[in-house]
This record gives C-alpha cells, sequence and structure tokens, in this order.
C-alpha cells in the first residue's frame, strides 16, 4: 500500500512455487509417516538385521483423514495430490472456498480438523492471527497418532510447545520445512527428536521452479528499466493511478 501511495511498483513472481511446494508437503508427509529418516539412520548404523514385525512401522496415508490449514493456491494443490491416495480431506480457513467441492474437501472449524485429522498439513499465511495458531492447546486437541506437516510459515506453531509434545509423544510426529527460528541452530532440541523431521526451507527448490522464479524476476527488471509496466506485479492498480496523475 505504501508503495502503491508513492507510486512504485513492486514485481513479484506469483504462482511458480505452488505446485512444487505442494509437491514437497506430500513428500514431507510420506517421509514422516513412513518414517524413512529413522529407517535411512537404522540402515546406517547397521541396525538391519533380521525381519521383525512392528520394526519402523509407521502410518498409512490411503485411507487417512488429511486437516489442511488454509485451502490457498498450495492448499488445493496438496488437496489434488492427496485425493490419489483415496484420503478423506477436511480444511479450515476465514471463510468456505468455493472450489473446495470439486476437491471433495469439507470445511469444519480448526478445533474439528484438529481432533479428527491423522495428518494435519499448514497452508495459511502468517498474520498476527495465524501467529502460533498451532500452540499447546491445539496440539492438546490432536491424536496422539498425529502427524503435523509445516510447510508454510514457522511462526504458526509454537516451537516449544511442539518440541514438548513430540518428546513427551502427545502427537506421533512433526515434519517440518519451515522452523521459528529460521534457521534453527543445530543444537536446538526439536533436531535431537528422531519422530521430528526438519528440512531447509526447500519448498521451491527444484530446479525448474527456481529457473523460472528467475526468468520472472529478469522479466520484471527488464521492463522497468525499460520504463514499461512490469509484466509480473504485486500492484497493478499503481499504472492507473500513475494514468490519473499524468505521471
Amino acid at each position: 500500500a505504501v508503495c502503491t501511495r508513492r507510486g512504485i511498483a513492486v514485481g513479484h513472481t506469483p504462482g511458480v512455487l505452488t505446485e512444487t511446494t505442494a509437491d514437497l508437503t506430500v513428500a514431507l508427509l510420506l517421509a514422516a509417516a513412513r518414517r524413512l529418516p529413522e529407517a535411512q539412520a537404522a540402515v546406517r548404523a547397521g541396525e538391519w538385521t533380521t525381519w521383525k514385525p512392528l520394526w519402523l512401522a509407521g502410518r498409512d496415508i490411503h485411507g487417512s483423514t488429511v486437516g489442511i490449514v488454509g485451502l490457498g493456491r498450495i492448499g488445493r494443490a496438496v488437496a489434488r495430490r492427496l485425493r490419489g491416495f483415496g484420503c478423506r480431506l477436511l480444511y479450515t480457513g476465514p471463510r468456505d472456498v468455493p472450489e473446495a467441492r470439486e476437491l471433495g474437501a469439507r470445511y469444519v472449524d480448526l478445533e474439528t480438523l484438529l481432533a479428527e485429522s491423522d495428518f494435519v498439513t499448514l497452508h495459511c499465511p502468517l498474520t498476527p492471527r495465524t501467529r502460533h495458531l498451532i500452540d499447546a492447546r491445539a496440539l492438546a486437541l490432536m491424536k496422539p497418532t498425529a502427524i503435523l506437516v509445516n510447510a508454510s510459515r514457522g511462526a504458526v506453531v509454537d516451537t516449544g510447545a511442539l518440541h514438548e509434545a513430540l518428546a513427551a509423544g502427545r502427537i506421533a510426529g512433526a515434519a517440518l520445512d519451515v522452523t521459528d527460528p529460521e534457521p534453527l541452530p543445530p543444537d536446538h532440541p526439536l533436531l535431537a527428536l528422531p519422530n521430528c523431521l526438519v528440512v531447509p526451507h526447500i519448498g521451491s527448490a527444484s530446479v525448474a521452479t527456481r529457473t523460472r522464479m528467475a526468468v520472472m524476476a529478469a522479466e520484471n527488471l527488464l521492463a522497468g528499466l525499460r520504463g514499461e509496466p512490469l509484466p509480473h506485479c504485486a500492484n497493478p492498480e499503481v499504472y492507473r493511478s500513475r494514468e490519473g496523475t499524468g505521471r
């Protein structure tokens, strides 16, 4: 708003990372559900010996209930992928989303979503209202077998409360692409937990997506240097206001 009032066009790269971030979200969910980091560590430690019935037994995704907090572009992309697993989809947010019907997702309040979901995945923006949305109270509502996935913003989750819940076994696991603080220091207690998977904010980290982001940024830069409207502009109304003032 400040830039618009001052006649400054703001460039961005809208939508470019939606599908790639959704891919990573499902990868995190799968990795945590099937305990892949623990399994890899066990192999490297020489623990793979004879077959044991429940050794490294994880959670099924097919037929599970997945709660999506925030059914925006990324949340909807995640829902499309999870339909292929035969998941029951719940979602919550500030309002009902018309596209949810075709995705087979049902709108519920946050408390219901937390209580009924086997997996909870976060895709909401960080605002004063969503800061620490997942706090000790919210975590206490989740099933002890549930897994939390966060690929939105780290501060949506109360890190201390999450550590306590994981360490005490109040929820089964967590998979995080974002943290608070970010990056986590190497000696952070979350990193010592076998049921917490943390990756370094790599939601958009595919070669194709990062290339497209660079191209879109360059297109904006070149247009700006030529005095042309930015092709990927966050505040296109700035050009209408310029026309009105003759600038």
